[in-house]
């Protein structure tokens, strides 16, 4: 069965807002490209799908913008070749690589976790917390960050019951950010 890692960036103060300051730098963007490069597959809700395609779809005219330092272009090019589905009610259609999810989730999702293939990789804020909700992320992985938003969504605000998490794996970046990956527990 395919692992299914919901990964994101998080303030100390729990803010997973993407403006909440926490734009990496070029050792950050390498890690992000590595994650990228190693999922199979990419789950979207409709609010990130779009604001990760208007960012990181290569343009009609094959060059990626002016904006772009030469250290995104490989996370770019990863992302933009990745398959991805989308989790939305009111999405009629999706292209750049994509399918839309309709219907009962839990069951959408566990089939693209038994179909073969590599990891699957969730982003976002409320679609991970209807599938943690669902007990069907194998593994979360937040990239900390030295820095107090104060305000904006927090991290997995809602969740029904708490989950127990066992540390993984554990890296430090030079700019004070730390990466954790986690399993939950397996109870007893």
């Amino acid at each position: 069965m395919r692992t299914l890692r919901y990964s994101i960036n998080v303030t100390l103060d729990g803010c997973v807002h993407h403006e909440a300051g926490v734009a990496p730098d070029e050792e950050l963007m390498q890690f992000w490209t590595e994650k990228m490069e190693r999922a199979d597959a990419l789950i979207y809700g409709r609010v990130t799908y779009e604001m990760m395609e208007s960012a990181w779809r290569r343009p009609d005219s094959g060059r990626w913008p002016d904006w772009m330092r030469e250290w995104e272009t490989p996370f770019a090019e990863a992302i933009d070749a990745k398959k991805k589905y989308v989790v939305s009610g009111t999405l009629r259609e999706v292209d750049w690589n994509a399918e839309l999810i309709r219907g009962d989730l839990g069951a959408a999702v566990q089939r693209l976790r038994e179909q073969p293939g590599d990891d699957l990789a969730v982003g976002g804020v409320t679609l991970p917390l209807a599938l943690a909700d669902l007990d069907l992320i194998d593994e979360y992985e937040f990239v900390v960050h030295p820095v107090l938003a104060g305000h904006g969504p927090t991290l997995l605000a809602g969740l029904r019951e708490r989950i127990r998490l066992e540390l993984v794996e554990r890296r430090e970046f030079r700019s004070g950010a730390v990466a954790m990956r986690f399993r939950p527990e397996v109870s007893a």
